[in-house]
């Protein structure tokens, strides 16, 4: 089965990796960040220790990795930069005895935040989860098999690979190379149609945690309000029994309990609620009141309790043919796209990166961005929600080029991924939209029926939310863009084509604009636009990767976008927040130069001009801007 779903390519090479984790520790008050789960469960978290090793050099030679982290470049091996195939980590963890109890009344449960791209997972020899696809998260109870083994430490076993195939997502294909005057035996290549490394790895946290064997499996929790009074919607799913019951009490931040509840579904009323702003749009962005869900159960006789505190912003988001409104104000998005993307660790969690990132963000005066072109690790989306950083939250669906990318199989497993995206992403009030794919070739036919399907299904799993897709395809070829809430357009004028000319954006720019406004009558954002730049670089008059030629392409965008806002165009979204990795190439040295910070989170001159922009578009806004006396975040 396999061979079949990864082309063989698993055959060629064979590593085996370590995984890296704390010995058994519990806790209590952290897991929401995980999952919609017991608020005191004990938990087992991973980070980076030195391993002990154990019987896995029975099976050949065994590097010791790090988790969180991509492992193309942990090592001086290039032949594991490059690693395309399967790879295993294994590690052993010993669990706390009363977790181990044949006690029927505790779920262990084994998290993983993402893996790359196609895992398989063993507990003590015994299969327990597969899932394809990385950047969201999968878990298996694994309760029966270690209770059974008590007196033995926990093995834990990862077979991962990385292979891309025309109906993963993003999809991939790959090429053998026949030629034995010209190639080694079996030798082939990865290829894929996206402009990022394809780093590898279990790039989150791995967490094991216990619930009682009854418990909170999922809260769905929508808002709406008005001057006076917000109604909270929820809807809770409980498993293991029938038998329960549900009391809900809403606290602001301060503690104060504002609303109570009770059963599976109903409706919370706030009076004078406070409401979930972006940031610069409020002098108190991002206030969130904590939904706390209490269970009661018996089961087999004995009592059961499950707590889960659910953090909740009240906000409406709504799309009118000119506008995008949050809470029933018109909302810019001056923003970036990013990447998970930095030295050592490629796409691995990283907290002081993140919080490094933010504190940019803010300095910036960004007040959004798009998870350009993968879901992005939940401790990100946290603190978007805490900031008041709106997001339009993006699948992996990058790279759809080929026909073959556009059938019911690969259908069938984006409908998937976007059912997990919205399970993990649905009840944070950062997540303004839904983006289902980047740069698709959705001038092809069959991507009508494709989008079409894929844009209900995902309005139907969330009807509160607008649904888009990144096009840079002609605006009169778009069979995907008819079914679009907003227009995204990418475009690179000046850079991919006309290079040098900056006196043609104006025109060329002006056009795009008007033509997707004619014909699809739908508020438009330039999700993507920019230009490469050495740091360091200089040159007058502005030549092509010089600091001066990305500022010169820069302003002549912003002048466009400054009549354009006026009418219909809701947003700009720099290419990019900062420099990343990409595939070796003639065009890219070390990887893509297009940050207006550099990969260590330097500024280049273009991030003081978007600042003083951003910055400019905030103090003209109807809200006044809040006052940071610090940018410290305390974890």
């Amino acid at each position: 089965r396999y061979k079949q779903c990864f082309l063989g390519s698993a055959d060629l090479k064979h590593l085996q990796l370590l995984l890296l984790s704390h010995q058994a520790v519990s806790g209590r008050g952290y897991l929401q960040q995980y999952r919609l789960h017991n608020q005191t469960a004990e938990f087992l978290f991973n980070d980076l220790l030195l391993p002990t090793l154990f019987n896995s050099y029975q099976t050949g030679p065994v590097i010791d990795m790090p988790v969180p982290a991509s492992f193309n470049d942990i090592t001086q091996d290039p032949h594991l930069e490059n690693y395309i195939g399967w790879v295993w980590y294994e590690k052993e963890v010993l669990l706390p005895q009363r977790w181990l109890q044949n006690d029927l009344s505790t779920r262990v449960v084994l998290r993983f935040g993402s893996a790359h791209y196609y895992a398989i997972v063993w507990v003590n020899g015994v299969q327990v989860v597969e899932h394809e696809g990385g950047h969201l998260p999968f878990e298996a109870d694994i309760s029966r098999i270690v209770q059974r083994s008590r007196g033995v430490p926990c093995r834990i076993t990862v077979a991962l690979n990385n292979t891309l195939t025309p109906h993963t997502l993003p999809p991939g294909s790959i090429q053998y190379m026949n030629d034995k005057t010209r190639y080694p035996k079996n030798y082939f290549v990865q290829n894929t149609r996206f402009d990022f490394f394809n780093y590898a790895g279990i790039h989150r946290p791995v967490v094991l945690y216990t619930t009682p064997s009854v418990y909170i499996d999922d809260i769905t929790v929508t808002t709406t309000s008005s001057e006076s009074v917000a109604m909270v919607q929820y809807q809770i799913s409980v498993v293991g029994s029938e038998l329960y019951s549900l009391s809900l009490s809403l606290r602001d931040q301060e503690g104060k309990v504002v609303a109570t509840g009770s059963g599976p579904a109903g409706e919370l009323k706030v009076p004078n609620p406070n409401l979930w702003w972006p940031y610069l749009m409020h002098e108190s962005p991002g206030y969130r009141y904590f939904l706390e869900v209490k269970m009661q159960a018996q089961a087999s006789g004995v009592p059961q309790e499950d707590i889960y505190t659910l953090p909740v912003g009240i906000r409406t988001v709504h799309v009118t043919s000119t506008q995008f409104l949050i809470n029933g104000k018109p909302f810019y998005f001056h923003g970036v796209n990013k990447h998970e993307d930095a030295d050592i660790r490629g796409k691995g969690l990283d907290w002081a990166l993140i919080v490094k990132d933010f504190n940019l963000l803010r300095w910036l005066g960004a007040n959004s961005f798009r998870t350009s072109h993968y879901p992005y690790a939940e401790e990100i989306m946290d603190l978007c929600d805490t900031y008041g950083i709106v997001v339009i939250d993006e699948c992996p669906g990058v790279g759809i080029k080929m026909p073959e990318s556009f059938g019911n199989k690969s259908l069938q497993h984006h409908l998937v991924v976007m059912e997990e995206l919205i399970r993990r992403d649905k009840n944070r009030p950062s997540v303004v939209m839904w983006s289902v794919a980047n740069e698709p070739a959705s001038e092809l036919p069959p991507a009508a029926y494709y989008f079409k399907t894929l844009i209900a299904h995902t309005k139907a799993l969330d009807p509160s939310r607008p649904v888009t897709f990144v096009s840079d395809t002609n605006y009169a070829l778009d069979h995907g863009a008819p079914y679009v809430d907003v227009i995204c357009v990418n475009s690179y004028f000046s850079w991919y084509h006309d290079s040098g000319h900056l006196e043609v954006i104006p025109l060329q720019l002006t056009a795009q604009f008007e033509n997707w406004y004619k014909t699809y009558k739908r508020p438009i954002i330039q999700s993507e636009y920019g230009a490469d730049s050495v740091p360091g670089l200089h040159s007058d008059p502005p030549a092509m990767f010089s600091e001066e030629y990305q500022k010169a392409l820069l302003k002549e965008y912003h002048s466009v976008f400054d009549k354009k806002r006026k009418e219909y165009v809701i947003g700009e979204l720099i290419w990019n927040f900062a420099d990343f990795m990409t595939n070796q190439g003639v065009t890219r040295v070390l990887g893509n130069k297009k940050g207006i910070f550099t990969r260590q989170r330097q500024p280049k001159s273009a991030a003081f001009v978007l600042r003083e922009r951003y910055w400019k578009i905030a103090n003209e806004s109807s809200c006044l801007p809040p006052i940071i006396k610090s940018h410290i975040l305390f974890l």
